[in-house]
């Protein structure tokens, strides 16, 4: 998650942007932390595959869950938590 998944999604997040929101205690959601593992996994098995792996990482696990996270009825749905442009 710090290395890599913050720096792919540049979103400003926050509850005055009613399209994102994040918590940046993450890991103290159950619903988040179950998808997040799951992409973790996901992103593990299918980087070892160079033809197709990433890009069907993105379709099948990212794009299916990233947009549940980061939505406001999302598991972050309460935080208040927000970012600067141009913070991760």
């Amino acid at each position: 998650m710090r290395e890599r998944l913050r720096y792919m999604y540049a979103r400003r997040v926050g509850p005055s942007n009613a399209s994102f929101r994040w918590a940046a205690r993450w890991w103290e959601y159950s619903e988040a932390l179950a998808r997040i593992d799951a992409l973790w996994r996901a992103w593990e098995h299918l980087r070892l595959n160079p033809a197709t792996g990433p890009s069907m990482w993105w379709i099948v696990h990212a794009d299916h869950h990233m947009p549940i996270l980061l939505s406001p009825e999302g598991p972050f749905t309460r935080s208040q938590d927000r970012n600067d442009p141009g913070d991760p």
